[in-house]
């Protein structure tokens, strides 16, 4: 039988090893739609955090009830429900945040990285861990969105958090605020995530 690997390995194979976005290449939808400023990203992040962390735990607890030919919609109810509960309350207290995310707060529901720990980890593990899993991974796409996100406001618009950074004679970049941008710069995060790996391989 194999060894399990401790909370403390379980938490960080999440920010980088098995990072969702730069390692496992999941989530790219919203990584790409939503990051044209630090907030959104962040906002999106901490979405993503809510509903992770409360699906896992609900779904590792019923493990044992939940009858395998019906997993994957019960995953997709307990994530629907927390979903909702999320986008209701950044309807309510962060009107525009929620206007700016749109329709991508809903679609968390089908989110790969969400469905994907509930099957792979949260389903055949105990709660405890099932949430620092969960922790991890969704710290690790929110950590990833915000510098993403940051990155793209910062030399698009010249702010980070809506906090001027640039001087005055700084000349935006408008296409890092566009669609084109967000290619550009996850492309660029990723190959430097290979590189960096690459070198801590030697």
């Amino acid at each position: 039988m194999a060894k399990k690997i401790t909370l403390s390995r379980e938490f960080l194979k999440g920010l980088w090893d098995e990072n969702p976005v730069l390692r496992m290449l999941l989530g790219l939808c919203p990584a790409l739609a939503v990051t044209n400023s630090g907030i959104n990203g962040l906002s999106m992040g901490l979405a993503v955090i809510f509903t992770l962390v409360m699906s896992s735990a609900i779904i590792s607890l019923a493990r044992n009830i939940i009858p395998k030919e019906v997993r994957i919609p019960t995953f997709i109810i307990v994530i629907a429900t927390f979903v909702t509960i999320a986008d209701k309350m950044l309807a309510a207290y962060f009107p525009d945040i929620s206007k700016a995310l749109g329709p991508f707060v809903p679609l968390i529901v089908v989110n790969c990285i969400i469905l994907g720990r509930q099957e792979a980890f949260a389903s055949k593990n105990s709660v405890g861990r099932a949430v620092i899993d969960a922790l991890g991974m969704s710290i690790g796409f929110t950590i990833t969105l915000t510098i993403l996100g940051s990155f793209r406001e910062l030399f698009g618009v010249g702010t980070i958090f809506a906090v001027q950074i640039m001087p005055d004679s700084f000349e935006p970049l408008m296409v890092m605020v566009l669609q084109p941008g967000a290619f550009l710069t996850l492309g660029l995060m990723i190959g430097i995530g290979n590189w960096l790996n690459a070198r801590r391989a030697k």
